[in-house]
């Protein structure tokens, strides 16, 4: 089979909840000839106050840790499994392997921690995939469970935190010429001594962007629960609207801004092969979505999507004459280097600088000693940290080719009463920053949208 016309497309956990998710996303992929890949997340909650199966994996590894695996219960776990297994009509030897592979998991807990916590995770995609598989082929189509190892999906870096390797591609490059629909599990690879390997959480995500672009899809559609990315968050925003089309690059600043359908890191093996990523709802599949390209047509929409992010503070630094100061800047950023504490941006006058820093990697401690070393070391006139900021994201590539996004932006936030605290506008003019206090930002949001989305 001819790798032309081909999709990938990766159910979340929500989509995969129980047996009638199950059932739905078998019909979407029975729907469309062109669907050959499949990737699957563990079974998300079934409802508001249900628990993930990841989670409960999580919580049986740790309990494993502490006290022994013969003190962990997998009943509950394996109950969800059984759940599926009998909504989908399937063979009860299922249920049965699938407790079977759980205790040999729990067996690793003797060894590394770190390699064991990774097994036990990864067997909720792994076991999920056998059941989706399972469950097309009871509706007479033919489709295959794919082992991530037996496939290449080789995985280089630490246990909780993989990347994949350049040969990987490679070896993944032949399920675009199977008969079968490839049923692949997500979250997870192996390294090349044969150790399960996991990515960074949500990393199914990053397992459909792989095999989209090992396979060279036409399109890489990912299912969740929300029928397209909208303009602003809808939980501030209620009325927000959904968003067409987005570049990579308006995806990428939204991602990093706070708008939550992907880990803005997710996308990248399908932004380097240049694959279009469609963002759709698995209960209204028929919904267009969001489409993500590598350019789009501009028209009248300058700004695309406003995003939110709390959780920053601010490093303030002045020094007199601190422009002729050579090295300066260097020497800042070495301390927070060598305290362990990264930065997200760094605004500059020519007496002061302020860096921008995320509050879970500067608490009070660490906050004490970086301002007592530069203080001592630099020399400072003034240290301080300003904590409770927020950041707001207005986003466009459009916004390059237009005059006055700025003057209408600051315009916005001073009917919210916002104060600034930070402004800040990247060198390709696709994206301008606020920082502003958090108890401000909500109305910021709601009047910049109400700014550049008039009614």
């Amino acid at each position: 089979m001819s790798n032309t016309n081909i999709k990938v497309a990766k159910f979340g956990g929500s989509s995969l909840a129980d047996a009638a998710s199950i059932e739905r996303v078998c019909g979407i992929v029975e729907s469309d000839p062109a669907r050959r890949v499949v990737v699957v997340s563990a079974p998300g909650k079934r409802s508001s106050d249900d628990a993930k199966v990841t989670d409960m994996l999580m919580a049986a590894a740790e309990q494993a840790l502490s006290e022994s695996a013969a003190a962990v219960d997998l009943a509950p776990i394996v109950a969800r499994y059984a759940e599926i297994q009998a909504g989908l009509r399937l063979d009860p030897a299922m249920t049965i392997a699938i407790e079977r592979d759980l205790v040999q998991r729990l067996a690793l807990a003797d060894g590394d921690p770190r390699r064991f916590m990774d097994s036990m995770k990864a067997a909720g995609e792994d076991n999920n995939a056998r059941l989706v598989a399972a469950a097309l082929q009871a509706r007479g189509l033919q489709a295959d469970y794919v082992n991530p190892q037996d496939a290449g999906m080789v995985l280089g870096g630490d246990y909780g935190n993989g990347y994949v390797l350049p040969e990987t591609y490679a070896n993944l490059a032949s399920l675009a010429s199977r008969s079968a629909i490839a049923v692949f599990p997500g979250f997870f690879g192996y390294t090349a001594g044969g150790d399960v390997i996991t990515f960074p959480r949500g990393g199914s995500d990053i397992t459909g962007a792989i095999l989209a672009a090992a396979v060279k899809a036409d399109v890489y559609e990912n299912f969740t629960d929300v029928d397209s990315v909208c303009a602003a968050d809808p939980r501030i925003v209620p009325q927000a609207a959904p968003i067409p089309e987005l570049t990579y690059a308006e995806m990428r600043e939204l991602a990093y801004g706070g708008f939550g359908v992907f880990h803005d890191e997710a996308l990248e093996p399908a932004v380097r092969a240049q694959v279009p990523v469609q963002i759709k709802n698995s209960r209204h599949p028929d919904l267009p979505g969001t489409v993500l390209l590598p350019v789009r047509a501009h028209n009248e929409d300058e700004v695309v999507g406003i995003a939110s992010d709390e959780g920053f503070c601010m490093l303030f630094v002045s020094k007199y004459l601190m422009n002729r100061e050579l090295g300066f800047g260097r020497r800042l950023l070495e301390i927070l280097e060598q305290e362990g504490v990264p930065f997200e941006h760094m605004p500059s006058g020519i007496d002061s600088l302020s860096l921008i820093l995320r509050e879970s990697s500067f608490d009070a401690t660490t906050e004490s000693r970086v301002l007592e070393r530069v203080r001592a070391e630099l020399g400072a006139d003034e240290a301080y940290a300003d904590r409770g900021l927020a950041l707001i994201m207005v986003v466009g590539e459009g916004m390059r080719f237009h005059v006055g996004i700025a003057a209408r932006a600051t315009r916005a936030l001073a009917a919210a009463g916002a104060n600034i605290e930070m402004i800040n506008q990247g060198a390709t003019e696709i994206s301008m920053m606020f920082g502003v206090k958090v108890g401000d930002c909500a109305a910021a949001v709601k009047s910049l949208y109400t700014e550049f989305f008039p009614e």
